[in-house]
């Protein structure tokens, strides 16, 4: 009880501006990055660092988690098949997607305030990805200035928005991100009416602190949605702007297409017949996503609405997947059933939180040796190589 009041104690403390490696020291477990040799060592040492409300908006799905946890779980269902006699001597884990080169398919998927868990936010996520040359993409809700963060990256980031409930406020932050160099930009279509978070609220009322020192809070004193301090609204009319619209409908590609020259990816499909619209619409990639199991308590892993995606896309434009990949394995498998990349979320933010941008390198660099190492043992000399023979259904 003591070591958690301490704990909750520094967390509001200044202590949150001193280098990760001494904050993470707190956790003898954890003392430097290279000591995780798993995404989860970075996730238990985060959980002891990270205060609990800001924990719960990290870590909740919606309802009673179960999404969230399929997201994971659901990789299960398919099994490796290895190849032997191969020559494995050079494995090449690079690839191009929408015109983006990366050094291996596995990309950042955005997540909004990120200062939450570690005064690098964002930018400590960007000078990772430059290291790694991996791609990164932005939340609308980021921390950082975007200009900030592409310079801070030395090369575009793709540009993650939320539709809002205000076309002229969608336009103003599309030809921003235009303006600033993104070349891609990723509509979040799965939550158009909010979202039942009871596992962040929950731990909500675990935290000792005063939310009103730090955020806008409703009458019970809960944080409240203030976009005005969101850095990619300056400027904007915040005045009855929401995020989201639940009156969406496919119209809006078009209009996001006629406003823009960046290519426009939908993140948030499911199904196989929303994949044809998809591609009926205009759009030029499809992110498979469940907003972390934080949208619809549908019980299904984004992995296996993936075949479906795919099926409906028929190859006319790529598909990538992001939600619940914690191995190199997991990556491989989704690769192997037709996604062009994948993205990683929470497993980057614990890196993040516990050593900011060298922790962010080491939960790539451990995703990435997985995943070659994973390549290597299916006989895929290359990303082309990694077929759905790769793999047996369990």
């Amino acid at each position: 009880m003591h070591r958690r009041a301490l704990l909750q104690w520094l967390a509001a403390s200044p202590v949150l501006t001193l280098p990760g490696a001494l904050r993470a020291a707190m956790d003898p477990g954890l003392g430097k990055p290279s000591d995780a040799l798993d995404v989860f060592d970075f996730e238990r040492a985060a959980s002891q660092i990270v205060p609990p409300a800001h924990w719960g908006y990290l870590q909740s799905g919606v309802d009673g988690d179960v999404t969230r946890d399929a997201n994971h779980t659901a990789y299960s269902k398919w099994k490796l098949v290895p190849r032997r006699f191969v020559d494995v001597s050079k494995i090449d884990m690079a690839t191009t997607v929408l015109g983006t080169a990366m050094a291996s398919p596995i990309m950042t998927s955005p997540i909004g305030g990120l200062r939450a868990l570690h005064v690098e936010a964002d930018i400590g996520v960007a000078r990772a990805t430059k290291a790694k040359q991996q791609n990164q993409i932005v939340s609308t809700q980021m921390s950082d200035v975007l200009e900030d963060i592409i310079a801070a990256r030395g090369a575009p980031v793709w540009f993650q928005l939320y539709t809002t409930n205000k076309l002229e406020a969608t336009r103003a932050m599309v030809q921003r991100a235009q303006r600033a160099g993104c070349p891609v930009v990723c509509v979040t279509v799965d939550l158009p009416a909010g979202r039942n978070t009871v596992t962040a609220n929950r731990l909500r009322r675990n935290d000792t602190r005063v939310c009103g020192n730090c955020h806008q809070t409703d009458a019970n004193g809960n944080p409240r949605q203030g976009l005005s301090t969101k850095p990619m609204f300056t400027g904007l009319d915040t005045n009855g702007l929401g995020l989201t619209s639940p009156s969406l409908n496919w119209d809006f590609i078009k209009r996001l297409k006629d406003m823009t020259s960046m290519k426009v990816v939908i993140k948030g499909i499911e199904a196989e017949e929303d994949a044809q619209l998809a591609v009926e619409n205009g759009a030029d990639g499809i992110l498979v996503s469940n907003h972390g199991g934080r949208a619809l308590e549908s019980g299904r892993g984004t992995i296996e609405s993936l075949p479906g995606v795919v099926k409906g896309a028929a190859g006319r434009i790529p598909v990538m997947v992001d939600g619940g990949i914690r191995r190199g394995t997991d990556a491989f498998k989704a690769l192997a059933l037709g996604a062009s990349a994948v993205g990683i979320g929470r497993p980057y933010a614990w890196g993040l939180s516990c050593f900011g941008a060298a922790g962010v390198e080491r939960v790539l660099d451990i995703l990435n040796m997985e995943l070659r190492l994973a390549m290597v043992g299916c006989g895929a000399r290359n990303v082309r190589e990694i077929k759905a023979s790769s793999l047996v259904a369990a």
